[in-house]
């Protein structure tokens, strides 16, 4: 119901009730102004867009408690998410006033040197912080607390290529690394995420139980998730990467070993602990990793995830298709494995030159053949 009639004091008095029944008022000085609003409500109404005047007053931070609250998400999303959303510049605005200008000033500070770090954020931690909180607004705008999402017209800063950004270890430096490692359980480590393509929390989680040394077989049923010891838990593997991995008899019988000359620990018969159920997490294995690179002379660039990257590469240059990648490395859908590593393989170019090399070397190393055809 809405309605427009003119004060005692002369001012005209436009009026309607909300889809619940509230009643929303405003005064104008003219009755075609008064019309003109009603008609944008109405409109609104129409749509299905229309917005509570007051819904938007709640600040960023107070929204983002509320709608993140609601969320089931694994704990390591709920860390990200949180270190996303303490990192606006924009936590005490009301909703409603929040502006395309707002997301920018922040996005440009995360590219700024601050007291925590020398440097700014990288592009792609930034591109991952700002969708966390793109999908703040994004439940915001469904909830009807606002009408538009600010984020849709906002500008990240631009991440390097894929195939410029991966760095892929040469086959002699990763023989050097375990040779530096042979004997030691960090040596099995490696060589997990080398020779299986596990993420750092996947090797971290392995129990004895999930090899099958018969078959050769490895499964990914959960990962360590944590950066210290103090944060670490023990959680299902991310959305999609639970799978069994086929590894080399040569990985299986390294497994064993390792089991034979240090057992392993707890009830579960954990691959990698401490008597004191403690287990490898992002920052000692990440240590572990700088030491041994460092003595081995490799660049600094490469990291413990780069493996995974490497054994990839392996399967791409063997000839796996998409899929088969895609399953062995765990991703939820083959558009993640494209994405990723698209530029390894062979393009329709390198496809033909390869066929007419067979086709000319075949013939070149045939003097028969090359007299039958002259």
């Amino acid at each position: 119901m809405a309605s427009i009639a003119k004060r005692d004091n002369g001012k005209w008095r436009a009026r309607y009730r909300d889809e619940r029944g509230k009643e929303h008022a405003r005064h104008f000085d003219r009755r075609v102004d008064a019309k003109a609003w009603l008609d944008r409500v109405t409109a609104s109404v129409v749509r299905g867009d229309y917005v509570d005047p007051g819904a938007g007053r709640i600040t960023f931070e107070q929204w983002y408690d509320e709608w993140s609250a609601r969320k089931v998400w694994a704990g390591g999303t709920v860390l990200s998410a949180r270190q996303a959303a303490d990192s606006v510049t924009f936590a005490t605005v009301p909703m409603s006033k929040i502006r395309a200008s707002h997301l920018e000033q922040w996005v440009k500070a995360m590219t700024l040197p601050a007291e925590s770090r020398k440097s700014g954020l990288a592009p792609s931690t930034i591109s991952t912080r700002f969708n966390y909180v793109q999908m703040a607004f994004q439940a915001a705008v469904r909830d009807r607390v606002i009408q538009h999402n600010p984020c849709a017209s906002v500008v990240l800063p631009s991440a390097r290529r894929q195939e410029a950004a991966m760095v892929l270890p040469e086959a002699a430096e990763v023989a050097k690394v375990l040779r530096l490692l042979e004997g030691r359980p960090f040596g099995t480590f490696v060589a997990l995420c080398a020779f299986a393509g596990l993420r750092l929390g996947e090797a971290a989680g392995l129990q004895v139980g999930d090899v099958d040394f018969l078959r050769r077989t490895l499964s990914v049923s959960r990962q360590v998730q944590g950066q210290t010891v103090a944060t670490t838990e023990i959680v299902p593997p991310k959305h999609g990467s639970e799978r069994v991995v086929h590894i080399p008899a040569e990985l299986a019988d390294l497994v064993a070993a390792h089991v034979s000359r240090l057992g392993a620990w707890g009830d579960e018969q954990w691959l990698f602990g401490s008597a004191a159920d403690v287990r490898l997490n992002r920052n000692s294995a990440g240590n572990l990793w700088r030491g041994v690179r460092g003595r081995a002379g490799l660049s600094a660039d490469l990291t413990l995830h780069d493996l995974r990257h490497w054994f990839a590469s392996g399967l791409i240059a063997a000839g796996c298709d998409v899929v088969t990648v895609q399953k062995a490395l765990g991703h939820s859908s083959a558009d993640i494995t494209l994405k990723v590593y698209a530029h390894l393989w062979p393009t329709a170019a390198d496809k033909t030159r390869t066929a007419a090399t067979a086709m000319m070397r075949g013939v070149l190393a045939d003097p028969e053949r090359t007299e039958a055809v002259e």
